[in-house]
């Protein structure tokens, strides 16, 4: 099933209505989509690197309005809508993880984690800002800057890079960024262990 969702996704990159469907998959993939904006956000810019910038742009708005409506469903609808969207995609186990004992700086930092490396999945996150009930301004601004950050970033590789950095951000950018998230959450449990003691 998810190779077909990403065969799908890929197909949309060469319709004229490309732009159209990069909003909308950014926009589900923060509520509930598995396949990442970036999928198609790829062979957009390569096509036209002149609109990379633009795409990027784009892609950060959806993608930020897509976790408006994740943390709706977080905060007003778990039960009804965001529980069985989590049990779908076999994410419960994690929410659920993740969801005990959650604060304000732990879900800071989750957003920027998973806005830039998918680490945790953003719809999780999203979700999980909604039932612990973090401030949306707060959830807006952090989301902002970690969307932001992923996808202005490929657009300047790839208008700086082309097409010959495309095998390096398909195959190693994501494993660097998760590598990075996970230096970030380390440090951040280290930093709050050092401080209960």
């Amino acid at each position: 099933m998810l190779r077909r969702l990403y065969d799908w996704t890929m197909s949309l990159a060469g319709r004229k209505s490309a732009e159209v469907w990069l909003a909308v998959i950014a926009f589900v993939e923060s509520s509930v989509f598995l396949v990442p904006a970036d999928v198609l956000f790829l062979p957009m810019s390569l096509a036209k690197p002149e609109r990379a910038w633009r795409y990027a742009l784009t892609a950060t708005i959806a993608s930020v309005l897509g976790g408006i409506a994740g943390w709706a469903l977080g905060y007003y609808a778990f039960e009804a809508i965001a529980k069985p969207i989590l049990e779908f995609y076999g994410k419960l186990d994690a929410f659920n993880q993740m969801s005990a004992g959650v604060t304000y700086e732990w879900i800071v930092l989750l957003l920027v984690t998973s806005g830039l490396a998918h680490l945790p999945p953003i719809k999780v996150v999203t979700i999980l800002s909604g039932v612990a009930h973090i401030d949306l301004g707060l959830f807006i601004i952090s989301a902002i800057i970690a969307r932001g950050a992923r996808f202005f970033l490929l657009a300047f590789l790839l208008r700086r890079y082309g097409e010959s950095i495309r095998h390096f951000i398909e195959k190693r950018l994501g494993q660097i960024t998760m590598v990075g998230a996970g230096v970030l959450i380390a440090l951040y449990g280290i930093f709050h262990f050092a401080l209960a003691n």
